[in-house]
């Protein structure tokens, strides 16, 4: 594939490192904050990925649509108008694909955390609880897998209904309440938890990222299953829909 990258940021360059040594694709072209985004920028590309900001992916998504080039997007943040997104990729009869985290062992975790909050749903005994762990450099709190982390619990678990992130004066947690937890530390790359605690035992399931080579990979990989998509049935994809695909054959 010829890909262009917009967002030279650590993801970005990583990306591009992976690329670069595994040689089977090629970087056609990176694009970032001082340069013109409009559809002709991505001419002669199989495929788009977008590691940037909110503000900047909001800023270019039309651009990228218009282009007809298949987009894969790793920027978080934008859930609130994501069904407005999907209806313009419909409407425009082309491809993207959405990831808060497209390494293979997160989606994975993902997976178990849904089957787990399953299980455990009909013991009243059982709570649970959500912590992830990044750097301090990063912008979303929570992060996108966080968030995510949470919606696989509420989805399988209807004994719990809402997130909380902090509680004001005076509060205490209810019991429907899934408290996710945000630490900034250092130059941590990413862990995510579930404390699933009783009375009489512990179950912790934990994903710990040894770089970011995972989620660069993994976007890649995903660029080639979408493209590979597009050509068949043009749409908006999550990782879930891949998976889904990969786990019945």
């Amino acid at each position: 594939m010829k890909i262009t990258l917009v967002g030279n940021g650590r993801m970005g360059r990583q990306i591009a490192d992976i690329v670069n040594r595994a040689g089977e694709h090629t970087i056609h072209r990176v694009l970032d904050a001082v340069d013109i985004i409009d559809a002709p920028a991505f001419a002669g590309s199989d495929v788009i990925i977008d590691f940037t900001v909110r503000d900047a992916f909001l800023a270019n998504y039309k651009a990228m649509i218009a282009s007809g080039v298949p987009v894969v997007v790793g920027t978080t943040g934008w859930d609130d108008v994501m069904g407005k997104i999907r209806d313009e990729v419909a409407a425009a009869g082309t491809s993207m694909l959405y990831s808060a985290n497209y390494s293979l062992g997160v989606n994975i975790f993902l997976r178990t955390l849904r089957e787990a909050s399953r299980l455990i749903a009909p013991f009243q005994q059982f709570d649970i609880a959500l912590t992830e762990q990044h750097h301090t450099g990063k912008a979303d709190f929570p992060s996108g897998t966080g968030l995510k982390a949470a919606q696989e619990v509420l989805s399988a678990n209807p004994r719990k209904k809402q997130v909380v992130r902090q509680l004001e004066d005076g509060r205490k947690l209810r019991n429907d309440d899934l408290q996710v937890a945000a630490i900034r530390l250092g130059s941590v790359f990413g862990v995510h938890s579930a404390f699933i605690d009783s009375d009489a035992d512990t179950i912790e399931l934990t994903h710990t990222a040894k770089s970011r080579a995972g989620f660069a990979s993994g976007a890649v990989h995903a660029g080639a299953c979408l493209v590979a998509h597009h050509v068949l049935r043009p749409g908006f994809y999550t990782m879930d829909d891949f998976l889904n695909d990969l786990f019945a054959e």
